[in-house]
């Protein structure tokens, strides 16, 4: 199969996103200070591992339908969803918001592009859902640090 422009963009539109998700979750990593830091910390190093892994996988998927992808620095800084993330310490309440915020900026923008990769090419629709539903678990995760308990109605 031989990607359409359309499939190609759209494919390419996520791949961004998720280069930047990684470089923005390390440098959150690296940065964040406050309460509840260990944890924070290390739960964004899992982000990273699986979004890197997840724009490997979409970048080879995008060979095999004979797309290119591209992931250089200057591509995805201009074409990301994705709001910059603050140099400097960021504390852990905001880093919180800040990640939960991007994940949802990732996957508003898969579930975005999703139908018409469905109607092209549903491998690699399949491939958005399983990014969508953990990405989606992770910002239920992480968002969970800032939260306050609901009460139940009577």
């Amino acid at each position: 199969m031989h990607a359409s422009v359309t499939l190609s963009n759209n494919l390419q539109s996520v791949l961004v996103d998720l280069i930047e998700l990684h470089v923005q979750g390390k440098q959150a990593h690296w940065n964040v200070v406050g309460k509840n830091f260990r944890d924070l910390h290390l739960q964004l190093d899992e982000i990273v591992v699986d979004v890197r892994e997840f724009s490997d996988q979409l970048a080879e998927r995008m060979r095999a339908l004979e797309a290119m992808p591209d992931g250089r620095s200057s591509t995805v800084s201009t074409t990301t969803h994705l709001s910059p993330f603050p140099d400097g310490e960021v504390d852990t309440t905001e880093t919180v918001g800040l990640i939960t915020e991007r994940l949802g900026a990732a996957v508003d923008n898969m579930r975005a592009v999703h139908d018409a990769v469905d109607e092209e090419d549903p491998t690699s629709a399949d491939i958005l859902h399983v990014f969508i539903e953990k990405l989606e678990q992770y910002a239920w995760m992480v968002g969970a640090e800032n939260r306050v308990p609901q009460k139940r109605a009577h």
